[in-house]
């Protein structure tokens, strides 16, 4: 019966992915689902429920543990303010899912079902926050191919709060920045007249050293209690996962199928030659071919990725009696749109755009990427007229990107304005906005004024917003609105 459960709940997700309205582009998220909307409620009982216990009789060892727990409490609560977090119900399904499998399978180490944050940062990675609190990052679940993948995550992360590491490394910190043995090495240090900051920085470095490989011991204790958890769960354990984790941070290093310009094409841009290339040695002091695969160990607070696959290789259940269950491909379209969204609203436009050229090369560019394309060419060349063009660019050094990326940053630098206006105003005049939605194209009236009114004043400006809101109160675009000014 438990089986039977398993597979129609599996089944029942992965319909929620594979059928949306024919006629529309997908949606990654509505505006009700951003986490200052959707945990309004929740926010104010975590507040209540992080209020930091009374651990220590030293009374100023006492107040800078709560200093440092109050600064966790305060980061959670303005992630969830500043819309840090999304509930798109059809992720938040299909991760919790997963997450209920583990805790059912372990009541002894899992009492409740811990709250789950999904973190709209493309980074690789999950995280875990103490008090039964754990995020996953979007990053990671556009990344992961297999769901046991995302169950290895969760059961990571899982392991560190059941471990309790997120609390003793707080106690430890308070102990320590409160220690007579610190405070007399800082005040000697203070004191003294010569070479202050060199020995100032040789105490924070040993801190430092010792802490991070405190780190990586928790990271092994957790890598091992996950793979407990996930037997115990009956979730293939595949150790290969690890291996995956070296390519984590390489996204942008993925080359384009084609040349740059042909994706330029395929979003009605024309691009001149002169602005993909740049002269000297651009942004590099050294001579680089993108021709280089080495990158330095993806998660850094992590043991090397081929040490973890060496340890808990004897451990490993797989191949199984169950198959590797892949993620449903609409899921890693949602993901990664929203990925997109998120790069947009926080003004790194490159990247935002690579990854709808990325998307191209999967076959899965449709409508909303094309809007999103000309939004995204507009944004630019209202960072150009604040004055902040170089912000929105994000540049990114080219040790980490592919050549590709590197022309489309050129372009974006080196475009001429007069040329960059042109373009905008003729992306807003293509024949697909007949097809996109009310909300796309009264989003992109929104922009137009903004780019290419004479004046707007902040009434007009207050205007535009509210007659948004109030005809599209559950469109993503409110975002956007709710940052101008």
């Amino acid at each position: 019966m438990q089986i039977f459960y398993r597979i129609i709940v599996c089944l029942s997700v992965s319909f929620i992915f594979m059928a949306p309205v024919a006629g529309q582009s997908l949606i990654p998220v509505n505006y009700s689902e951003f986490s200052k909307n959707s945990m309004a409620k929740q926010r104010d009982s975590l507040k209540a429920a992080l209020a930091c216990p009374v651990i220590f009789t030293k009374k100023e060892t006492q107040k800078k543990y709560k200093e440092i727990w109050d600064a966790r409490t305060d980061y959670i609560l303005e992630s969830i303010n500043d819309n840090r977090f999304i509930q798109q119900p059809a992720l938040h399904q299909y991760v919790s899912q997963i997450l209920r499998e583990l805790v059912n399978a372990n009541p002894t180490l899992l009492k409740t079902m811990p709250l789950l944050l999904i973190d709209r940062s493309p980074a690789v990675n999950a995280y875990a926050m103490g008090n039964n609190i754990i995020a996953v990052n979007l990053g990671f679940l556009s990344f992961a191919q297999y769901r046991e993948e995302i169950a290895l995550a969760l059961a990571h992360e899982l392991a560190h709060n059941i471990l309790n590491h997120c609390e003793n490394s707080m106690k430890e910190r308070a102990e320590l920045l409160t220690s007579e043995e610190y405070l007399n090495n800082i005040n000697a240090i203070l004191d003294s007249k010569y070479e202050r900051y060199t020995r100032l920085k040789k105490i924070l470095d040993g801190y430092s050293y010792g802490s991070a490989k405190h780190n990586r011991y928790h990271e092994g204790e957790a890598d091992s209690l996950a793979v407990v958890m996930l037997k115990k769960s009956n979730i293939t354990f595949n150790p290969a996962f690890f291996l995956r984790l070296d390519s984590a941070d390489l996204v942008y290093k993925t080359p384009l199928q084609s040349d740059l310009k042909s994706y330029l094409t395929a979003v009605n841009f024309t691009a001149d030659d002169a602005w993909l290339r740049k002269g000297g040695k651009g942004l590099s002091s050294k001579k680089y071919s993108f021709s280089q695969e080495e990158i330095s160990d993806s998660l850094k607070t992590h043991p090397d990725c081929v040490k973890r696959y060496e340890k808990l290789l004897p451990q490993s259940t797989f191949p199984g009696k169950q198959p590797l269950t892949a993620v449903p491909a609409q899921f890693e379209v949602v993901t990664n749109k929203a990925i997109i969204w998120t790069l947009f609203i926080n003004s790194n436009l490159t990247s935002a755009l690579y990854r709808i050229f990325l998307e191209k090369d999967k076959g899965t560019f449709d409508l909303w990427h094309q809007v999103m394309a000309s939004y995204i060419f507009n944004g630019l060349f209202l960072a150009d007229k604040r004055l902040s063009r170089f912000n929105a660019i994000n540049i990114r050094s080219k040790e980490y990107i592919s050549s590709s990326y590197y022309e489309l940053q050129n372009m974006f630098e080196q475009i001429p304005r007069e040329s960059l206006e042109t373009a905008c105003k003729a992306s807003f005049n293509q024949s697909f906005w007949q097809q996109a939605k009310g909300d796309d194209k009264s989003f992109r009236s929104v922009l137009s004024s903004l780019n290419f009114s004479e004046s707007l004043s902040q009434k007009e400006l207050n205007s535009l917003k509210k007659d948004f809101e109030q005809s599209y109160s559950e469109s993503i675009y409110r975002e956007f609105l709710e940052q101008l000014k």
